[in-house]
Formats: C-alpha cells, sequence, structure tokens
C-alpha cells in the first residue's frame, strides 16, 4: 500500500481509536500510537481496545505501535489525539524526529491554564517552522462510542489555511462520519474546549436532582458566556450557533457518554473531586479547562458567572449545590442583553 493511503494516529484513547476506524473506513493504513505495552499489544493480537471501547472490533488495517518514529515515517499528515496536559511533550518529540514538514490535525478540547493558549497555539509553540505545515482543529458534538458504533455524526474542521482544513476534510468523510468547513478556527476551539465547563456544571445540577429546567438554563446561559468570551477573543459569535458550539454543548451536557457530565453528576451527589477524577480513569479536559477560561474571563474582562461557580467549586472548596442556588438567584437582567454587546463588539468598526 503507498504511503499517500498511510496516516498516524497519536493517542490510543477512545476518542483516537474511533477516529482510527473512521480512517481505516476510508481506506487508510491507520498507525496507532500509544505508550502502555498491553493496550498496544491488544490492539494489534486481538483487535480490540476494551478498556477505552468495550466490545468494539477494530479493524485491521488499524495496527498498533508504541514508537512514535514508526507512527511518523514516511507520512505527511498525523492526527493529534492525545489531552491536552501531553501536546506539547509530544510535539517536542515529533519536533526530534521529523526532518520533513508535518500537518497536524488535532482533535483534543482544552486550553491550557496560564498561558491561555489554545492547542493549535501549543503545538506552533512546540513545532519548529520548518517543520510544520498546516494545524488542522477537529472539533463537533461526537462522542466517540457512537462514532465506533458508525452512528450517524456530524463534525467542523477549521484552519488558518482553508486548503488545509479541506483536506482533512477529505481524509475523514464518509456517510456516517461529515464534516463541515469552518473558517474561524478560535471560534471552533474555544467552543470545543468551553462546553465542557458548562457540562459539568449541568452533570452537577442533575447530581443534585434538579431536573431538566434547570439543566436547559445553565446550557442556555452557558452558551452565552462562551459567545461573551469568544466574541472578545476575536472569534465569530455565528461559530457558537453551529455543530461547535450549542452543537458540542448539547451532547456534552446531556449523554451519559460525556465525562464531564459524569464527573459533574458524582461532584452534585456529594463525591470529592480527586476521588471522581481517580475512578473515571480518563482525562476529564473540562477540570483545567475551568482553570484556564476563569483565568481569560479576568484577563479579558468579561462576566462569566457559571465558569466562576464552577471554579470556586473545583478549587476553592465551595458546595456544590450553594453554587448553583446561588447562580440560579443572581440578578434579573435582559435575556437579549448578551447578543446586543456581542453583536456591537463584532461591528464596532
Amino acid at each position: 500500500m503507498s504511503n499517500q493511503k498511510n496516516i498516524a494516529v497519536l493517542g490510543a484513547g477512545s476518542w483516537g481509536t474511533a477516529l482510527s476506524m473512521v480512517l481505516a473506513d476510508n481506506g487508510y493504513h491507520v498507525r496507532l500510537w500509544g505508550n502502555k505495552k498491553k493496550q498496544i499489544d491488544e490492539i494489534n493480537e486481538q483487535h480490540s481496545n476494551k478498556h477505552y471501547l468495550p466490545d468494539i472490533a477494530l479493524q485491521p488495517e488499524i495496527s498498533g505501535t508504541l514508537s512514535l518514529a514508526e507512527a511518523l515515517a514516511g507520512l505527511d499528515t498525523v492526527v493529534l489525539a492525545v489531552p491536552t496536559k501531553a501536546v506539547r511533550d509530544v510535539c517536542r518529540q515529533i519536533a526530534g524526529i521529523r526532518q520533513a514538514p508535518l500537518s497536524i490535525i488535532h482533535v483534543s478540547k482544552g486550553i491550557e491554564p496560564d498561558t491561555l493558549l489554545r492547542i493549535s497555539e501549543m503545538v506552533e509553540e512546540e513545532m519548529p517552522e520548518t517543520l510544520l505545515k498546516d494545524v488542522v482543529v477537529l472539533s463537533g458534538p461526537s462522542h466517540a462510542e457512537e462514532v465506533s458504533l458508525r452512528h450517524p455524526t456530524t463534525v467542523t474542521v477549521s484552519s488558518k489555511n482553508m486548503q488545509a482544513a479541506k483536506k482533512a476534510q477529505d481524509i475523514f468523510m464518509n456517510s456516517h462520519f461529515r464534516v463541515y468547513t469552518n473558517p474561524d478556527i478560535i471560534g471552533v476551539e474555544l467552543g470545543g474546549s468551553l462546553k465542557n465547563i458548562i457540562a459539568l456544571a449541568a452533570g452537577i445540577s442533575d447530581g443534585l436532582g434538579y431536573g431538566d429546567n434547570a439543566k436547559a438554563a445553565l446550557m442556555t446561559r452557558g452558551l452565552a458566556e462562551i459567545a461573551r468570551l469568544g466574541t472578545k477573543m476575536g472569534a465569530n459569535p455565528l461559530t457558537f450557533l453551529g455543530l461547535a458550539g450549542i452543537g458540542d454543548l448539547i451532547v456534552t451536557c446531556t449523554s451519559v457518554h460525556s465525562r464531564n457530565w459524569r464527573a459533574g453528576n458524582m461532584l452534585g451527589k456529594g463525591k470529592e473531586l480527586a476521588d471522581v477524577l481517580d475512578s473515571m480513569g480518563m482525562v476529564v479536559e473540562g477540570v483545567r479547562t475551568t482553570k484556564a477560561a476563569y483565568q481569560l474571563a479576568s484577563k479579558y474582562q468579561v462576566k462569566m458567572p457559571i465558569t466562576d461557580a464552577l471554579f470556586h467549586v473545583l478549587f476553592k472548596g465551595l458546595n456544590p449545590k450553594e453554587a448553583v442556588d446561588n447562580l440560579m438567584g443572581r440578578l434579573k437582567k435582559h435575556e437579549m442583553e448578551d447578543l446586543v454587546v456581542m453583536l456591537d463588539e463584532q461591528f464596532q468598526d
């Protein structure tokens, strides 16, 4: 098989594995890179990855490897599917191996605390210009569990270079995995990251037994504060009405597949954060992103009451019930006020 139909997926978690299945369906031989020998042996010998996707059979076109050099050999495009906290380290490893330019399609959803950088910015910071062709982000409402079952899914790709985004669209698109393009990389990355905060809050509300009315309010007001910050940072407010915004928000706040919702649900039921994270067995991106968003709200002087409340629950010991009750009892305001402010900022020039 020619190298043109080979591709690497870096990160053998649930999302990396599910996307490997999409790529295998599209005729690619997938090199799925991970750092756990037992897991890689299982992928190669049993064609499964049961810890992350139980009862799912992987195609023989997916081969696991522990060697990053082997995964990258002869390729010009890789899919980066590692947690946000591992992005820098993996990019440094790539830079130490590669000699030819590479296009990176990243599929993670997070913002780095303290630096306040989006993932594409982290990649650009760690990869020398001579080794980085393009960075593309793939985001949208897409649980790995459903993608692996080939249930209909729609996502968005974005890049500073729209030709690179269209190439990623061609790589991933098939009859059950539909891919749209969006030129607003800031909005696409922020929407995918910040919705995890609202999903944690929605899970807390559900864990407290507050029902659908309260969750709908949190989701609606959550979308408003995501768009408020995003617009201030240069995103197109319309992006937050699309797949990377409200689409991803709905699926992450309402599904039992959502690890952020599940973590919030356990917090609402009285469990401690450390115990919740230990029991999950997977990264809960919303926890780190809450800290980053709290810092961003301060930097850009944007009101984000849900983010503020969740920050104090996660890091300052605020009781979850008190946090949700305080949110529901906030001063009344005109519902359209946020929209008017965002539009004013967008068109003030």
